[in-house]
């Protein structure tokens, strides 16, 4: 049985479900809001929420697209008895969240969010070229027109940061200079590039597509402005050879098997930009006729 962990509604992962109905494979679809309690039945360790139920034992290979295992976490009215028993459930969770990830398995929950910081760290360890960098409470040291500020954390989602209105922090070229300090943030060179490219990681197999986002003033800096009145053309792209194997050392070092990286090609250099182990894919796949959902069912 397939263990899978999403969140309500998330597109991708109803798409793999689809392909895993036609391939007759069983699996069980968690979602966010799912708190499950472990019990013992006929000496097997039974987890079960208000949704789904299933033996940990009959769990055969996980993905953890999104979100991951919540328990449900017993109180006790005597402080040391509450103490005791919260290690006691803290070892048997534990005990259940390692043995999931032994399982044949995309991605894990202990390594399902990355720090940027430390990707680029390893990128340049594992050969990649990743364009300047720094971190500043100000703009004194920022060269305009030439320095991008995007964000440290991979959520860039603010929800309901307005009523009834969620914003999205889009990558900017820092154009004056801030009279005030401000809190940490992380400032890049901004390459001029020839093109984007998204590059989606399976368990050593690769998959690219070039964005030709450049000629577009919407999505010359972040592609994600998407134009949808004219959107961005995307082709299927091979990198390198030498580029994939440091691509898969990398991922290697980050202990992920599954996730989207992104790329700046700048004449014949490619700059790494960042990996994302749940980033967006299915569009891109699709117009690119990759079936990438059909690949990942295939694989669990």
């Amino acid at each position: 049985m397939i263990l899978i962990f999403s969140t309500n509604q998330e597109p991708t992962t109803t798409e793999v479900t689809r392909w895993l109905t036609f391939m007759k494979k069983s699996f069980i679809r968690v979602n966010e809001n799912e708190v499950f309690e472990i019990k013992v039945n006929q000496k097997r360790i039974f987890l079960e929420s208000q949704k789904n139920s299933f033996f940990l034992d009959e769990v055969s290979s996980v993905w953890y697209r999104r979100g991951g295992l919540i328990f449900k976490h017993c109180r006790y009215v005597n402080k040391a008895i509450d103490l005791h028993m919260d290690e006691t459930q803290h070892w048997l969770q534990d005990y259940v969240s390692k043995t999931l990830e032994s399982k044949r398995h995309l991605n894990k929950q202990t390594t399902n969010n990355v720090n940027k910081l430390i990707v680029l760290d390893k990128a340049r360890e594992s050969g990649l070229d990743v364009p300047k960098y720094f971190l500043a409470e100000n703009t004194n040291d920022v060269i305009l027109n030439e320095t991008i500020i995007k964000s440290i954390t991979q959520n860039v989602v603010l929800d309901d940061i307005e009523k009834d209105l969620d914003g999205i922090m889009y990558t900017n070229v820092v154009e004056e200079h801030e009279n005030e300090n401000f809190f940490i943030s992380f400032f890049q060179e901004k390459i001029e590039k020839d093109f984007e490219i998204r590059s989606f990681y399976l368990d050593g197999k690769i998959w690219s597509f070039a964005i030709f986002s450049q000629n577009d003033e919407q999505t010359k800096i972040d592609f994600r402005r998407y134009n949808t009145k004219n959107p961005n053309r995307n082709v299927r792209y091979n990198l390198p050879i030498e580029i994939e194997e440091r691509i898969h050392t990398l991922m290697k070092s980050l202990d992920l098997n599954c996730g989207s990286l992104d790329f700046l090609k700048n004449a014949d250099t490619y700059y790494f930009l960042e990996v994302n182990p749940v980033g967006q894919f299915a569009g891109l796949s699709a117009i690119c006729n990759y079936s990438l959902t059909r690949e990942i069912a295939n694989y669990l």
